[in-house]
């Protein structure tokens, strides 16, 4: 049954929309177009880079944060005419190491891990291995731990998740509208997995987009202490929906949430990947990070033996971020309101974390020094609040998250996590 949930992710995410602009479906070439642009592609196919790569994943394709990777790196390894080795299911421990040992012997050169566990292991490789180069995604510690072979990679998710965050929000005012429930009761349930800034921030922005458009929302959050736990995420999302939350989202990595939404009949929001196929009457939108420009890019500089960023950051513009196609029940007007939201944020008129739209404890946030360093020397934290917003991974101190603030409007179930 996993495998075959499996197969219907990987076909939605096939049909995903970019938050950057259009559809991810090619248009094709007309006229005498047609053979130039088809010949010059089957030229790039033959021209393969000469190198080995290899990805860790810690889990399989069962998982969508996994499956995501998974697409991600044969996407990039098909336009770059190569093969990818990947390995999967893959602990956060010392089997990281192994595995990233594994791949550096068998001749890879660029060697790419998927979980924030994974990190000091890989770094433990990049020093074994100094010629070869390390990328790690969702790590905090390339910025500071100054080895030339050793990467870290994230995006501005949060931004992707504001604006899946406007689909639930205009999901909730046609609620309202229709009687379903009143405004007071436009309560948004969250499941996500640990409490670490990812995922604070990921569901602060949501957060902050459904409340955009419907001021009266609020959000409970409960954790799971696990990545991907099917029935702890199915668990938390039913407590959720029992507890009156009409709408929910997560930030974990099974289809255990989205199940349970679809056999209670609530809107639901997912991550990395559509389960419209298998919750047709529920699925409202998912976010998720398109990981191809990133492999692209490093794997090309690699090849090349050219230097590249340590601590790199996608955005909407480099299309690293990221929206699937909207399900069949969104609220009418709402690709609208994502195009108008989409817009502003890329013109810069529009800040997900704009101070002047939250509370922490009943106050305005003036100032935050945010801890942006794992450096056992390093003797204070950043001022993270400029211009009248909070500069997730846009000032230049690392891409992974760093907003790790509870604002008024969320309360949080369980914290041991």
């Amino acid at each position: 049954m996993k495998k075959f949930m499996a197969l219907l992710l990987a076909g939605a995410m096939t049909f995903s929309l970019c938050a950057c602009g259009a559809a991810d479906t090619a248009t094709a070439p007309a006229g005498d177009n047609a053979a130039t642009e088809n010949a010059a592609s089957d030229e790039a196919k033959s021209e393969s880079l000469d190198i080995k790569v290899g990805f860790i994943c810690l889990h399989d394709e069962n998982s969508t944060y996994d499956l995501n990777f998974i697409n991600g790196a044969k996407e990039a390894c098909a336009a770059l005419g190569i093969e990818p080795i990947i390995k999967t299911n893959i602990p956060e421990g010392q089997e990281c190491y192994d595995a990233a040992c594994e791949l550096a012997d068998a001749g890879c050169g660029f060697i790419f891990a998927d979980s924030f566990g994974h990190e000091d292991y890989m770094i433990e490789a990049a020093k074994e291995y100094p010629e070869i180069q390390f990328s790690h995604a969702t790590g905090t510690k390339a910025h500071t731990e100054n080895l030339p072979n050793y990467h870290n990679a994230f995006a501005s998710i949060y931004e992707g998740r504001y604006l899946a965050g406007i689909v639930a929000g205009m999901k909730l005012n046609e609620m309202i509208d229709a009687g379903t429930i009143t405004a007071d009761q436009a309560k948004i349930g969250y499941v996500g997995a640990f409490t670490y800034a990812e995922v604070i921030s990921g569901y602060t922005s949501f957060f902050l987009g459904a409340r955009s458009v419907c001021p009266t929302a609020t959000m409970e959050v409960t954790f799971t202490g696990s990545w991907y736990d099917e029935t702890a995420e199915k668990e938390g999302a039913t407590k959720l929906i029992q507890d009156g939350c009409v709408l929910i989202s997560q930030h974990a990595d099974s289809m255990g949430a989205p199940t349970a939404c679809e056999n209670a009949g609530v809107p639901d929001v997912s991550y990395n990947g559509s389960t419209k196929a298998a919750c047709p009457n529920t699925f409202l939108v998912s976010s998720r990070i398109n990981w191809a420009p990133y492999f692209e890019y490093a794997i090309k500089a690699t090849a090349a033996k050219e230097s590249y960023d340590i601590d790199w950051t996608g955005t909407i513009a480099s299309g690293s971020v990221c929206l699937t196609e909207l399900g069949d029940n969104v609220a009418e007007g709402t690709q609208e309101a994502i195009d108008a939201a989409k817009a502003k944020l890329q013109d810069g008129s529009l800040h997900v974390f704009d101070t002047a739209t939250f509370t922490v404890e009943g106050k305005k946030l003036d100032s935050y020094m945010a801890d942006v360093d794992t450096d056992a020397n390093y003797e204070g934290d950043h001022e993270v609040i400029v211009n009248g917003y909070f500069d997730e991974s846009g000032a230049g101190f690392r891409s992974a998250p760093y907003f790790d603030l509870q604002i008024d409007g969320i309360s949080l179930l369980d914290t041991a996590f």
